[in-house]
């Protein structure tokens, strides 16, 4: 069986990455499978151990980190997440390819620690960044000073936009959806 590729699928935060990917991920004919991510963050009455998160302890978490059994890691407020490898590889020596949606920190170190393993980096983008502010007030989840931040954040990502082998504007999520599919047909084919 063939091994299945490791596709790392990362943007700014309000860029549409999860609107994009849940119209992707049911595609049968690229046999995907969703990375589960491992957390220190407290689960949350909606969420199911091994499905949405691994929620371990700090301690599980430093062991991973320390035994070299995370593909990448970070910290976002005050809790760490993180991609367990023997979970990837696993999925992958089924024939899957495994997708990560992740951060853009984590997505540079997999990038940097797969780039010779089957890896396709697809970066995603904002028509602009005027756009993704109003994507980001139109959630109504931030305050402006949170907004502010992020908008920061996101200007740094775009300029490393090209450390990733695929870049989609999400203009439209039909048509950005429609391009996740050809970019990971055309890179799973070869």
């Amino acid at each position: 069986m063939k091994k299945g590729k490791l596709i790392v699928f990362s943007g700014p935060s309000g860029v549409g990455k999860h609107t994009i990917l849940s119209q992707v991920i049911n595609n049968q004919e690229l046999n995907l499978a969703y990375s589960v991510s491992m957390t220190t963050r407290k689960m949350r009455s909606n969420e199911e151990n091994g499905v949405h998160y691994f929620f371990v302890s700090e301690d599980e978490f430093q062991k991973a980190i320390e035994n070299n059994e995370l593909i990448e890691w970070a910290e976002f407020v005050n809790n760490k997440y993180g991609t367990p490898r023997a979970y990837v590889e696993q999925l992958r020596n089924q024939g899957k390819n495994v997708i990560l949606e992740i951060e853009v920190v984590g997505a540079l170190q997999v990038i940097q620690s797969y780039k010779d393993d089957g890896l396709v980096s697809i970066f995603l983008l904002p028509p602009s960044l005027d756009e993704l502010k109003n994507r980001l007030v139109n959630r109504n989840t931030e305050s402006e000073s949170i907004i502010q931040e992020r908008l920061a954040k996101a200007s740094n990502e775009i300029d490393v936009k090209d450390h990733y082998q695929y870049q989609i504007i999400n203009d439209d999520p039909k048509q950005a959806a429609n391009e996740l599919i050809e970019v990971i047909k055309h890179a799973i084919s070869q």
